[in-house]
């Protein structure tokens, strides 16, 4: 059965997390490496931050949304057991304690209060926007963007991708999806069959 689309928070906390991926060459890939690689990753993110075109990450900036990131990584792997985590950073997760606490504390240094929109074609909608008198704190936004997810409908359905080079988080849409996108399954049946062969050979 196809799930509904993930929503907005969801998104986004996913989108975070995959900003640890695999190069292609072996070697696990950080796509927030500086503040240039969060500088561009907020441009393909229109609205995390108010005056999206205006964003330039410094490095506290950077620090900061990289915490938020630790932080949701080490709760996505809470969040799949009894599965395995992602292999990019198993063996070296943040305690859930300590998670919780990051998050947390990110969350609340932007207040936050409801905001109705409602246009005559669709039904109302409440996003959270900053207090007045507040500045958008994009690891604020981001960890409450991961809370929402983690607290949400969607958590259930988080998978880590397990396939040879892989070290993505995917939602899984209907039950037999084993990977997070079809060359996964394709490279994992692969190596599964290459590990057949050698055992027999």
């Amino acid at each position: 059965m196809q799930q509904d689309s993930p929503g907005t928070d969801t998104r986004l906390a996913l989108d975070l997390a995959l900003t640890v991926r695999h190069d292609g060459h072996g070697q696990v890939a950080d796509d927030l490496a500086d503040p240039a690689g969060l500088t561009a990753w907020v441009l393909a993110h229109p609205g995390v931050v108010p005056d999206t075109e205006a964003f330039a990450a410094d490095a506290s900036t950077l620090a900061a949304v990289r915490d938020v990131r630790a932080a949701a990584r080490a709760l996505f792997a809470r969040a799949v057991r009894p599965g395995r985590p992602s292999p990019a950073d198993a063996a070296r997760l943040l305690p859930v304690p300590e998670a919780l606490r990051r998050l947390n504390e990110a969350a609340a240094r932007t207040p936050t209060v409801p905001v109705l929109a409602w246009s005559e074609a669709a039904d109302p909608v409440v996003r959270a926007a900053p207090a007045q008198g507040t500045r958008a704190d994009l690891a604020a936004a981001l960890a409450q963007a991961v809370i929402g997810f983690l607290a949400g409908p969607d958590r259930p359905r988080l998978r880590a991708c397990h396939a040879p080079r892989c070290v993505r988080y995917f939602l899984k849409e209907h039950s037999r999806q084993e990977w997070c996108k079809p060359s996964c399954g394709n490279r994992a049946r692969v190596a599964r069959h290459q590990d057949r062969r050698r055992r027999t050979a």
